[in-house]
């Protein structure tokens, strides 16, 4: 099965397993994204997810052989990019683990995720220039945002690779570890989110997606705020303070 799907207590892991062609991210496999991404998006217990890939690559881009010979109309009916903004609505954090190539489409799809934590030996980019296409899974309108539109502009129209260090610096990765330890720095972040209480950890990624996809929305940020008071976490998170306790999330 492509992804591969796995759980350790409140975490779940999506693993992209395709390591023979770099996880190039066909049709089948984005259908299994999406639906894996669903699944554990769906289940209580699970409180925040990890993404990654097998092999040498987090996603090396979208399958070309499949498109090469399309036409507009049959790309449009075929949806494909969509698929992109079903992940972008998943409920749950989601905490992209990026080791080797991360490319095109593959970089789309860890910017579509909460943090990008990066191996120093990960490599960015949006190659589309070189085929003659551009990003369209939305890695011109998030790469923007992320690091400016001069630096924007600089990667997508020379297709250059960025090495992770560099992306770090300019804002595009959260987090910068050793070769080899990405996914178990992921899934320590992961933990420690999946402490906290799990409401307002839904309502606080919907604040900040709000503001990073809209710009600055302080009234639903205010709104977000003021529905937490009505949470039994937020009588618990509180109690517990002020009794000096740790406190225990029941997700209500």
């Amino acid at each position: 099965m492509n992804p591969e799907i796995a759980r350790d207590g409140a975490v779940g892991v999506v693993t992209l397993n395709r390591p023979e062609v770099l996880n190039a991210l066909n049709l089948a496999t984005m259908d299994g994204l999406v639906a894996a991404l669903g699944e554990l998006d769906a289940e209580e217990d699970i409180r925040v997810i990890v993404l990654t890939g097998a092999g040498r690559a987090f996603a090396a881009g979208a399958d070309i052989a499949e498109m090469a010979g399309a036409g507009p109309v049959e790309m449009l009916f075929r949806d494909h990019l969509s698929k992109w903004d079903r992940i972008r609505s998943t409920r749950k954090p989601i905490i992209a683990a990026v080791g080797g190539f991360c490319l095109g489409g593959g970089m789309e799809l860890a910017m579509s995720c909460d943090v990008i934590v990066a191996s120093e030996d990960a490599v960015f980019g949006q190659p589309e220039i070189k085929i003659g296409v551009m990003p369209g899974a939305g890695g011109t309108q998030m790469l923007t945002r992320l690091v400016g539109a001069q630096r924007a502009m600089e990667i997508v129209l020379t297709g250059r690779q960025v090495p992770a260090r560099e992306a770090y610096g300019m804002g595009l990765v959260s987090r910068l570890v050793p070769p080899g330890t990405a996914l178990a720095a992921a899934m320590a972040i992961a933990r420690e989110i999946g402490k906290m209480p799990p409401v307002a950890v839904r309502l606080a990624k919907e604040s900040i997606r709000r503001v990073a996809v809209e710009g600055l929305d302080y009234a639903f940020e205010r709104k977000n705020f003021f529905l937490l008071f009505a949470t039994e976490d937020q009588k618990e998170g509180m109690a517990a303070f002020l009794e000096k306790r740790p406190p225990t999330w029941r997700g209500k």
